[in-house]
C-alpha cells in the first residue's frame, strides 16, 4: 500500500493508527532518515517506508526494498517515487487536508490489480 499526499497531510499519522491496532502505538517513528522501520506484530511483519529522500527507483532496489513485499505488510510514504518497483497488485491512498476544517483529512482509496486475460 502506498500513500500519496503533501507534507503534513496525515500519512505517518495513518500508519500510527494501523500500528495502534496491533498494540505498537508507542513504537512508531517516522522513517524519514532510516527509509524503513520494521514492526513485528505477533506473526505479522509491518514495514513502514518513507522514500521521500530517495533520488529514484534504483536507490530503492539498491537497499533491497522490493524484497520486503513478500515478507509482510508494506506501508510506503511517497510511493509515487518508486512506482516501477511496486508489485503488480497494490493499493494507493491519497491524503489531503480538509479545506474547511484543518484538523480533518480526506482519504481516497484506489486499487491497482493485474488483470489476466
Amino acid at each position: 500500500m502506498f500513500y500519496h499526499g503533501d507534507l503534513g497531510s496525515g500519512k505517518t499519522k495513518f500508519t500510527e493508527g494501523i500500528l495502534k491496532y496491533f498494540g505498537k502505538e508507542n513504537e512508531i517513528s517516522s522513517p524519514t532518515f532510516t527509509i524503513v522501520n520494521e514492526y513485528n506484530c505477533d506473526d505479522l511483519n509491518i514495514y513502514h517506508f518513507d522514500v521521500y529522500r530517495l533520488e529514484d527507483c534504483d536507490e530503492f532496489y539498491a537497499i533491497g526494498g522490493e524484497e520486503y513485499f513478500n515478507k509482510g505488510i508494506c506501508l510506503i510514504e511517497w510511493g509515487e517515487k518508486i512506482l516501477e518497483a511496486l508489485p503488480k497488485n497494490y493499493k494507493r491512498i491519497y491524503f489531503s487536508r480538509n479545506l474547511t476544517d484543518e484538523s480533518r483529512r480526506e482519504l481516497e482509496f484506489e486499487n491497482f490489480e493485474e488483470i489476466n486475460i
